[in-house]
């Protein structure tokens, strides 16, 4: 019973060291909060690409509404993930959380936007034309 005990840990133990994981490669609390940082100014970055083609592309009156409401998106992302957040707010964990929060609504306002601007001449559900 004991061996099968030891070989079953032993099975569970190399599942979990050749399980893969995801591309962090940081160790410390420290380098996982600086990754997903790093994760968030990169989904930021191609938000602000996004949002400048989609201003390149739409009327003036759309310019100044997506203006609008990218100021009201923004403050949105940040107190949803100021909310979801709470609970870490006094933990070394809470700029990963938080990182990771505003990343996941940055990368679906990104998703958002591109829908925007690939939409065909005369789509009635595409704002700012």
């Amino acid at each position: 019973m004991l061996k099968t005990c030891r070989i079953l840990a032993c099975c569970l133990l190399l599942a979990l060291v050749a399980t893969p994981r995801s591309p962090a490669i940081a160790q410390s609390q420290a380098e996982l909060n600086e990754q997903a940082g790093n994760d968030f100014k990169k989904s930021d970055k191609k938000l602000n690409e996004t949002y400048q083609k989609l201003m390149e592309k739409i009327s003036e009156k759309g310019r100044a509404s997506l203006r609008n409401v990218e100021k009201t998106w923004i403050s949105f992302r940040d107190q949803e993930c100021a909310f979801e957040t709470m609970g870490t707010v006094e933990g070394s964990v809470h700029p990963l959380v938080l990182a990771e929060c505003l990343t996941r609504l940055t990368d679906q306002r990104t998703k958002d936007l591109a829908a925007q601007l690939n939409c065909e001449e005369g789509d009635l559900s595409c704002g700012g034309q």
